[in-house]
């Protein structure tokens, strides 16, 4: 609101608004910031770059292998489905995406872990994995007893898709290489689902 004196001039009126068009962008943005930095209320191509700062997972799984290809597409542009969660025009990429930014913090206190890792596993592929390891624990009141597990330390992992493919498999050893326990060695195996008919 401008004094009464300025009031009426039109320059001085025509000055104001054009100053106003140019800055009430920046205060929309200053009074929502809380939300930018909220994964489920944020923009999907901010969500996507929230995800680089806090280390998430954030190649969707119908985009899986195909990182090269989608590098410059946002991933609202991929297959639309209706999703569960979000705002209403998310697709299950998007979702997915969310999902992966909000959980990156917690799964971090877990890296390195049996749980960090399926759900690592969990969040890009969207299905629980089958994971066999080495490592074991036991208590035993006598000393000297046997060491629990194997000698030689090993970790696999299994994902059942669908229908999977070659690219999957690439995206599960970088997904596995980088939640393992550092000194692990490691495989993995993406294979098709079992399928029961429904007679």
């Amino acid at each position: 609101m401008l004094p009464a004196v300025f009031a009426e001039d039109d320059l001085a009126q025509r000055f104001v608004a054009g100053i106003d068009e140019v800055l009430a962008p920046l205060h929309n943005v200053l009074d929502c910031l809380d939300a930018y930095f909220t994964p489920s209320l944020a923009p999907a191509d901010f969500t996507r770059w929230l995800g680089g700062w806090v280390g998430a997972e954030t190649e969707g799984p119908d985009t899986a292998g195909r990182a090269d290809e989608a590098a410059g597409r946002d991933l609202t542009e991929a297959a639309s489905t209706t999703p569960s969660t979000g705002p209403p025009q998310d697709t299950e990429a998007t979702v997915a995406l969310r999902a992966a930014v909000t959980a990156a913090v917690r799964l971090h206190r877990i890296r390195g872990t049996r749980q960090g890792l399926s759900e690592a596993v969990r969040l890009a592929f969207g299905l629980e994995p089958e994971i066999t390891e080495s490592g074991a624990a036991a208590w035993d009141a006598r000393p000297l007893g046997p060491f629990p597990g194997e000698s030689r330390p090993h970790l696999h992992v299994t994902v059942r898709l669908p229908v999977p493919d070659p690219a999957a498999e690439h995206r599960l050893e970088r997904l596995v290489a980088a939640a393992r326990p550092a000194h692990m060695p490691y495989t993995v195996h993406v294979t098709s689902a079992e399928r029961t008919s429904d007679r």
